[in-house]
């Protein structure tokens, strides 16, 4: 099944299957997509007044294109500032994303994992970093000095022996390309339960 470069605004499904309850299944991938590059065609020609932009793009503005705008805003893709909307660089990206600000990934990254979500903190840190488009080996980076600097490592629990081998071990997560809202969600209960 071919996997494509843009989450369904809703689902985030990066396949033609989209989620049972999703308000785009049954949308062909190819509308999808195109949603996302009238989107960023116009963007990357500069920054634009948001209310400017359904008048601007190639053919018809549906409610397709808002949940794509909605998505990449989300995502960090898109900023806005006093209703003017453009793309962040690659740099911009890079440096806002890296550091998550958003429960429940933003208790995860500061607190640290604890014993008892290990498994779940760690995977939802690897999908985390997959879906906001690192590469493996910027995500594995990452993934090691969180593990460091946030005390996880040092509270032990781990049957790996050093950090690298321990993300090395769930490289699967970051191929498949699950996504992090569980897991993450579930860790940060134990690690809520634990700071209190």
């Amino acid at each position: 099944m071919p996997q494509f470069e843009y989450p369904c605004p809703d689902c985030r499904s990066t396949s033609s299957l989209h989620a049972s309850e999703c308000q785009f299944e049954g949308t062909p991938w190819s509308v999808v997509e195109k949603a996302y590059t009238d989107i960023i065609v116009e963007l990357t020609a500069g920054p634009i007044d948001r209310e400017l932009l359904p008048t601007v793009v190639d053919g018809e503005w549906s409610a397709l294109h808002n949940a794509a705008l909605e998505r990449l805003m989300r995502d960090e893709r898109v900023t806005e500032r006093n209703g003017i909307v453009r793309l962040r660089t690659a740099e911009e990206f890079r440096e806002e994303v890296s550091e998550p600000t958003r429960e429940p990934m933003r208790t995860i990254f500061q607190q640290g994992s604890v014993p008892g979500c290990h498994d779940n903190a760690v995977f939802a840190m690897i999908a985390w970093y997959e879906m906001v488009g690192f590469s493996w080996r910027e995500t594995r980076e990452n993934v090691i000095a969180w593990l460091e600097r946030s005390g996880a490592w040092a509270r032990g629990g781990f049957d790996e022996t050093t950090p690298a081998e321990l993300v090395d071990d769930k490289q699967h997560v970051y191929d498949a390309g699950y996504g992090w809202k569980e897991k993450a969600q579930a860790a940060k209960r134990i690690i809520d339960s634990h700071h209190h």
